[in-house]
C-alpha cells in the first residue's frame, strides 16, 4: 500500500503563509504568528528559511512555476493568437481565484514593508507575461494576418492591465468579487475592440 507523501516542513511553512494571507486579508504576517500557525518555534522557521523575505520568495517561485509552465503549453498549442491570449489571462485569473493569498502577493498588498527585491520579482513576473502576450500578437501578425488597433506592445499592456485590475478588485473586495466572474464576456468585448479585421 502506498503511503501518502509527507509534506516537508519547508512546504508546510509556505502553505501556512499562503493560508494566512488568504484568511486575514490586510493583515501583516509576523514570523511569530506564522510559527504559531505551523506549530513550531520561530527558530525552527529560520532553520528552513533565513528570512521572511525568503518565505515570500518561495511563494513567488511557486506562482512563477505554476503559471509559466502552463503558459508554455498554451503557446505550443494550435490555438489562434487571440485564443492563446485569452487562455493565458484566464489561467492567471483562475489561479488567483483558487489561491487568494497569492492574489495579495501579485498586487503587492502582502509585500508592504518587505524588501524591494520582492516587489521587483512581481514586476518581472508581470513584465514576462506581457512580453509573452506581445510575442503572441507579433507572431500572429505574420502568420494569421492579425491586426491590432494599437501597436502590439500597447495592446499586450492593455490586455494584461485588464486582468491585473480584476486581481486588484478581488483583493480589495477581500476575495468576494471573483476575478473570473463576467470575464468571458468582458474578454469578447476587449478582444474585439483591440483588433481589426
Amino acid at each position: 500500500m502506498n503511503q501518502p507523501e509527507k509534506v516537508s516542513r519547508r512546504e508546510q511553512i509556505l502553505q501556512a503563509l499562503a493560508m494566512m494571507l488568504e484568511s486575514d486579508p490586510g493583515a501583516r504576517i509576523t514570523t511569530a504568528s506564522l510559527a504559531k500557525q505551523v506549530g513550531v518555534s520561530e527558530a525552527a522557521l529560520y532553520r528552513h528559511f533565513p528570512s521572511k523575505a525568503r518565505m515570500f520568495e518561495g511563494l513567488i517561485s511557486f506562482i512563477e512555476e505554476t503559471i509559466f509552465s502552463r503558459v508554455t503549453l498554451i503557446t505550443q498549442s494550435d490555438a489562434t493568437a487571440l485564443k492563446q491570449c485569452e487562455q493565458i489571462l484566464t489561467l492567471l485569473l483562475a489561479f488567483v481565484e483558487r489561491n487568494p493569498g497569492m492574489a495579495r502577493i501579485l498586487t503587492g498588498d502582502a509585500l508592504a514593508g518587505e524588501t524591494d527585491r520582492l516587489r521587483q520579482r512581481i514586476n518581472q513576473f508581470f513584465e514576462r507575461l506581457e512580453t509573452q502576450i506581445k510575442q503572441i500578437l507579433r507572431t500572429a501578425e505574420q502568420t494569421e494576418g492579425l491586426r491590432t488597433e494599437l501597436p502590439g506592445g500597447a495592446t499586450a499592456n492593455l490586455l494584461l492591465a485588464s486582468a491585473e485590475g480584476r486581481i486588484r478588485q478581488f483583493v480589495r473586495s477581500e476575495f468576494k468579487n471573483r476575478p473570473t466572474q463576467n470575464w468571458a464576456d468582458q474578454w469578447t468585448v476587449l478582444a474585439s475592440a483591440a483588433t481589426r479585421s
